[in-house]
Formats: structure tokens, sequence, C-alpha cells
């Protein structure tokens, strides 16, 4: 069954970052921070839900004024127009992640006077019966993050049901209102290329969801700069994850078991990343001394485990908020569109402490265990 989130992980990255708007009118994101809660709780209280504690409400409020913080709902009273309401939908099992995409969508779903029904799809059979409920409570716009932006029946109801669909990350279903992302590929092979120029020639990867279109682009990118370079890419060092740490902790294991063991392994997320540094200290090997760890996202956990992990930025939170103004740009025009927006974001390769060249004790395939 499905169920609304707080976003206490969201909460716990809120209070680590300052807020995107800072220095300009109050989010709701500060008043979350003065009023020591999550932002959605923030949200239930300004929308006169019930399910808030009493001394929780209390702080809520008093917060609300001590920042003069206004949704301007009275103005949109004035101008005829109901408050929008948008769904967002999420199954990802990396809790990083979506607590950096949870707040995306929260802070500019707040300073819009959006209001932001967040379910989660873990667990529920059918996706498309909660579509169909989030339809009949009023929401006309739906953000679609992986893997759902892959579910083409997810996709078409919501388009049959007349509501604005706009898909984070890229993904297989077609006919959308709209898509941002990065360039998966080229981020991957961009990493790839960084791990080579150590001087590193055994690089393991660690594939991600087989399931998410951003999988397979990673893996390809990574395939791509190791052709190039001429470097063989033998099956033995790629190994299985799906996002999750672990899954990472048994791909790390499987990689770190070889006769031969690669000297960098790339991950495809942060989570698996992570994983892959604890399952290398658990084998008394030494990051980066022993071998290089590099992930992909740039999530909090990142730089709050050790070493910190070199790694792609990937601009969630930004994606996600520019996925409500999508949006609410569409709701203006009467879910009006010509074609589909497709909005392409930068990254960056953000360089930390987990990588560093080969070690001279590593030992390098002779090529008798390629297979």
């Amino acid at each position: 069954m499905a169920s609304s989130v707080s976003a206490s992980d969201a909460a716990a990255a809120r209070r680590q970052r300052p807020s995107r708007r800072r220095g300009g009118a109050p989010t709701i994101a500060d008043v979350a921070r003065e009023a020591r809660c999550s932002p959605m709780t923030v949200s239930r209280v300004i929308n006169g839900e019930g399910n808030v504690r009493e001394k929780t409400r209390d702080q809520v409020q008093e917060a609300i004024r001590k920042l003069n913080y206004s949704p301007n709902r009275a103005a949109r009273s004035l101008a005829g127009g109901a408050q929008l309401r948008i769904g967002l939908m999420f199954d990802n099992p990396s809790a990083s992640y979506l607590s950096e995409f949870l707040m995306g969508a929260l802070e500019e779903a707040g300073g819009r006077d959006i209001h932001l029904e967040v379910q989660s799809c873990d667990n529920v059979p059918d996706s498309s019966v909660l579509v169909r409920n989030l339809v009949e409570g009023g929401v006309t716009g739906f953000i679609l993050p992986p893997p759902l932006c892959d579910d083409q029946s997810v996709l078409d109801l919501i388009t049959d049901a007349g509501g604005i669909a706009i898909a984070v990350g890229p993904g297989r279903a077609s006919g959308s209102h709209g898509s941002v992302m990065i360039d998966e590929f080229q981020a991957a092979y961009d990493m790839t290329k960084h791990i080579i120029g150590l001087g590193h020639e055994r690089i393991g990867f660690i594939i991600g969801n087989p399931e998410q279109v951003a999988s397979g682009r990673r893996l390809n990118g990574f395939r791509a700069a190791m052709e190039e370079a001429g470097l063989k890419v033998p099956g033995q060092l790629i190994a299985q994850g799906q996002f999750t740490y672990r899954s990472g902790m048994m791909a790390a294991e499987r990689l770190l078991s070889l006769p031969t063991r690669p000297s960098a392994i790339f991950a495809s997320n942060d989570d698996m990343a992570a994983a892959t540094v604890a399952m290398a200290h658990r084998r008394h090997l030494d990051v980066p001394s022993d071998i290089t760890v590099c992930g992909f996202d740039d999530t909090d956990l990142a730089s709050s485990i050790w070493p910190e992990l070199t790694t792609i930025r990937q601009p969630i939170r930004q994606m996600t908020a520019c996925a409500v103004e999508m949006i609410a740009k569409i709701s203006r025009r009467s879910g009006k569109r010509d074609q589909p927006e497709q909005v392409m974001l930068p990254y960056q390769l953000i360089r930390r402490n987990s990588d560093a060249g080969p070690s001279l004790a590593t030992s390098y395939n002779d090529g008798r265990d390629d297979k």
C-alpha cells in the first residue's frame, strides 16, 4: 500500500546544507529549519492537515511568525486560481539520493505555494492504482524519478487522465511533457578517463539496477573510455549491483576476491561506492593507497565517509526543482504544449580523497584470468 512520507531523510540533508534561496524571501525550508522539523511537516501545518502533533504545530507557527513567511495564498485567491497539486512518486533504493531529490522538490514547491504530495511506490504491485488515487485527489502534475520514468503504463495513465508528467533522469517511457537529466554516458566516460589518467589499467565497474536506463548509459560510458584507451574489460571486472548499499557490498566482495584484483573500482552510485570502501577496509586494504574507489551522484554520503569520495556531482536538487517549475509553467498554459521540453543540466567531476595512482604493490593481470 502506498504511503506518504515525512521526508525525514530530507530534513537531515536540509540541516547540513544552506537554503538555495538564502538572502531572499524565506522559503518553506527556512521555516522547517527554524522549527526543527521537515518541510513536509511545515506543508501539513500550512494546509491545515490534522496529522501533526500540537507541539510541532506550535513550533511551525512560531517559526512562520518569526520569519514572516507567507506562501502568498491571498494573492493566489484574488487571482481566482486553485492551488496546484503535484505528486512526487518514488521507488528508489538509495536513501541519500532520495533525500536530495525530495529537498529540491519541497523547497521549490514551498516557494511557489504548490502542494506537494509525496508517495512511495515501494511494495506497490500496481503503480497505476496510486496514480488514479492521486488524480482523484486533485493532483495534476507528476514528477517521475527513476525507475518510474521507465514505466510506460504509468506515463500513459497520467497523460490519459490529462495530467502533466515530467521525467527526472533518462527513461525509456515516451510521451511525457518534459524531462530533466544530465549526460549519464559522458559523465561516466569522464570519470573513467580520470581514473585511467591516474595510471590505472585494471578497473572494476559496479552496475546499477539493470532495469534503469541510467545504469546502461553509465556502463556504456565506462566501456567507451576503456576501449578508447586500449584497455580490456574482462567480464569478471563487471559486477552487478542494484544501486543499494548491500548490493554494493556484494559486488565489491566479488571484485576484491579475484585472483588479480582491480587497482580501481568505479561504482555507478555513491551508495555502492561507500559500500566498496567499507569492504576494502574489511579486507585490510587502504583507500586510496591500495585501491581507488569512485562513485556517482555526489549525495551527502559521498562527503560523510572517510575517505571522502571522488564522484560525479549530479545536481539532484536542481533537477527536481526544475521539474516543479516545468509543471507550474505548463499548468499556467492549461496543459497545452507543442513539443516535450528536455532540459540537460551540467555535471561536475568532484575529486576528493578516495583516488590515487596505483600502488607499486598492485599486481596487474597478465591475461590468464581475462574472460
